[in-house]
């Protein structure tokens, strides 16, 4: 017979102390801690305990007993339920303050290498409104809240379009609004589904892998262009066409309109082909005079005010003349590479996406730009001794990995070229902090500064400077 679970605890009057990794925040509770979401340092509380470790315990709020006094009312209506903008209830000055300290932690903990004053970050101009991309998930398993429970709320339907629930792969929680993107998106949503319930079209179910409304995205940009890309699990043209025949009659400002069968059993479509349904196969973003084509597979930064404000510090950073050859490793679509290109010699970009590759091409054309050339592969097995022998050895590495870091060979051939400097933009401070700590055998970090992309939310960009010892 097996043992009965002892029940997990409640801690009352418990007083939040700091924030930590994920936006979570920090108690102590006998000398163990306790993380906790959707708490403010000086909120004091009553926890449920969710889960026990040896060294450390999760909770969730069940009662504030006593609000902390740097807190502000959430401006959202899903805020505590969506996985997203887990900072609302702070202050913005406060959101930054905590992220210029997790930079710090990251790379002195982490790191451990010696480190110049580091900068104020820079924060953002808007903390609504900001993304200029989102992605939603239509599912037939609506994600109730507990509010909706314990109220015996009854839904004529369980059909929803929004995000999915963290830890919850097939539960999605139906958006009315979200702050994050222009209102368009809020619009375009919305028909959707009124549209698809007044027509009956179904909703995606993940663990059946039936229906046929699968996922959106919405893109806008600077330039006022709006790009509307629908995913269906499987073909049925009466269906798709009067849907989008409905959204391109009732928003004429969408200037691309895009479709994609998937049909496969996750939801990417890097390797699905899209559909042009009506306008351009891509939209432009603007920066500087430069224009960048976006599709629907493009990585560009969501942020596109933050974005100038980064590449600008990167740009600052690698102390260009003109005469120098700069490497531009994980160049995605070539904003970088594009960027710093009439103050260098010559830019060369690598991109595991062929298709942002091309992208990149093409953004140096439009642009006029003569003096790049763009590469498609694996970081690692492209960047080795050979690449720079026939390439010439660089002069300045601007470097935008993932989230994972640098692969210790890409650390290797970093090390073997031996650039005068290297500029390392990350949006993982802690990764960044590992792979300094790797580097600093031959560099030495001669400037920090944290920019804030992602306002709300506990994330942040991070721009090192490594200088030649």
């Amino acid at each position: 017979m097996a043992r009965k679970k002892k029940p997990l605890p409640i801690l009352e009057n418990v007083t939040i102390t700091d924030l930590a990794a994920e936006g979570k925040a920090i108690a102590k509770v006998d000398d163990m801690v306790v993380f906790v979401p959707f708490a403010v340092p000086g909120d004091v509380v009553d926890l449920q305990v969710t889960k026990k470790k040896h060294r450390y315990m999760e909770a969730v709020v069940l009662q504030v007993r006593e609000y902390a006094a740097e807190r502000q009312e959430p401006v959202c209506p899903h805020f505590g339920v969506c996985g997203g903008c887990k900072w609302q209830m702070l202050p913005y000055e406060a959101q930054l303050r905590y992220k210029q300290k997790q930079v710090v932690d990251n790379l002195t903990r982490i790191g451990k290498v010696e480190l110049p004053p580091v900068s104020p970050i820079l924060g953002s101009a808007h903390t609504e409104r900001y993304r200029n991309k989102l992605e939603f998930t239509f599912s037939n398993k609506r994600w109730m809240t507990w509010d909706e429970v314990k109220e015996g709320k009854e839904f004529d339907t369980m059909n929803a379009v929004g995000f999915h629930i963290p830890g919850m792969f097939d539960k999605v929680l139906d958006i009315e609004a979200c702050w994050l993107q222009d209102d368009i998106s809020n619009q375009i949503r919305n028909e959707i589904r009124r549209y698809a319930l007044q027509h009956g079209l179904t909703f995606f179910d993940l663990r059946a892998q039936e229906g046929f409304l699968r996922t959106m995205m919405v893109r806008t940009s600077s330039t006022g262009d709006l790009m509307l890309v629908m995913v269906f699990f499987h073909e049925d043209k009466p269906k798709r066409e009067a849907l989008l025949n409905h959204l391109h009659n009732t928003f004429p400002q969408i200037s691309s309109l895009l479709y994609v069968i998937n049909g496969k059993a996750n939801d990417t479509i890097t390797d699905q082909e899209v559909h042009v349904f009506y306008g351009e196969e891509c939209i432009y973003e603007q920066m500087e005079g430069l224009r960048f084509k976006i599709g629907a597979k493009s990585f560009y930064q969501t942020n596109s005010e933050q974005a100038h404000e980064l590449y600008k510090v990167a740009r600052g950073f690698a102390g260009l003349t003109g005469n120098e050859l700069v490497y531009d490793l994980y160049t995605g679509t070539g904003t970088i590479a594009n960027f710093v290109a009439r103050q260098a010699r010559q830019v060369i970009g690598i991109e595991y996406v062929p298709e942002a590759i091309e992208d990149a091409k093409v953004n140096s054309a439009i642009n006029g730009i003569d003096n790049t050339l763009f590469f498609a592969g694996d970081m690692k097995d492209i960047l080795n001794a050979e690449f720079i022998a026939q390439h010439g050895t660089p002069d300045v590495i601007i470097t935008d990995p993932p989230r994972a870091g640098m692969h210790n060979d890409v650390i290797d051939t970093l090390l073997f070229a031996a650039p005068r400097r290297i500029v390392y933009v990350s949006c993982n401070p802690a990764t960044q902090a590992r792979d300094l700590s790797l580097l600093d055998t031959a560099y030495r970090v001669a400037a920090v500064q944290p920019v804030d992309m992602f306002p709300h939310t506990h994330h942040v960009e991070n721009v090192v400077l490594l200088e030649r010892r």
